[in-house]
């Protein structure tokens, strides 16, 4: 298996409009963070995108990826599912819609925002078929779990993708660590975690919290993602123990 990191910046990526690059070295390019998005990919090449995020044309060209085998999504934030139009490319070719998923209320949310990538209209066809995430336990080569975890105020939902005897989980946006959460990352061999800054934050996960996720899974090594601009990639990876990466845009890590 492989993780390919898309994208690993905040909803406001990094610099922020304004050439913010906040405590980011602006020389160093694992600082420029775009919005969060990953593939994970199996022996046999198959794809699975998970969120569509806001710049999501730019880090496919970027990665020099054409086509993927089916879309999840954690949840209906901007920045988790804007980018779901760049998906009308990788229709063209396929005589079917792209299968899609996610937990039933991103599902209702998506439906609505995004009707004419779900149902076709003007006579365009429908470019994503969405399920519910209980509708199915294999998707595209890849068996899978999932996990509603506390998002501030909403839910996002954790993913488990398992192939070829390995693991990957996918945990962004969370503010709080549940034993259901617990159970489902339990011994995965890599865990991408939700880690927005240094201090506590109402909605995101920060560095400790990140951490102890990753001890309390007994995860093998951890990626982390969802970075601000508080979060310079050499001070962090300073600061960080044995086994924990701080992912940046285009890393890819095999498991």
């Amino acid at each position: 298996m492989k993780l390919l990191m898309l994208g690993s910046g905040t909803s406001a990526g990094v610099p922020r409009v304004g050439n913010d690059w906040g405590q980011c070295d602006p020389n160093e390019p694992k600082n420029r963070r775009s919005r969060v998005s990953i593939i994970v990919e199996n022996d046999a090449g198959q794809r699975i995108l998970v969120d569509t995020a806001t710049d999501l044309r730019a880090q496919l060209l970027a990665n020099n990826i054409e086509k993927v085998d089916a879309v999840f999504w954690t949840h209906d934030h901007a920045d988790h599912c804007h980018g779901i139009d760049d998906l009308r490319a990788m229709r063209y070719d396929r005589s079917n819609p792209l299968p899609g998923f996610a937990g039933r209320v991103t599902c209702e949310r998506l439906r609505r925002r995004f009707d004419y990538i779900f149902e076709g209209q003007f006579g365009y066809p429908t470019i994503v078929y969405l399920k519910e995430t209980s509708q199915a336990q294999m998707v595209a080569g890849f068996t899978f779990d999932d996990v509603e975890m506390p998002h501030g105020p909403v839910k996002s939902t954790g993913f488990r993708f398992e192939a070829d005897g390995k693991s990957i989980v996918y945990a962004t946006d969370f503010s709080e660590i549940t034993p259901a959460m617990v159970k489902c990352f339990k011994g995965c061999d890599l865990l991408v975690v939700d880690c927005l800054r240094e201090r506590p934050h109402p909605t995101h996960a920060h560095l400790e919290m990140a951490l102890d996720l990753a001890r309390r899974v007994k995860a093998k090594r951890t990626v982390l993602t969802h970075l601000d601009k508080s979060m310079d990639y050499a001070t962090i990876s300073a600061k960080v123990p044995k086994g924990v990466l701080v992912g940046y845009d285009g890393l890819e890590v095999a498991v």
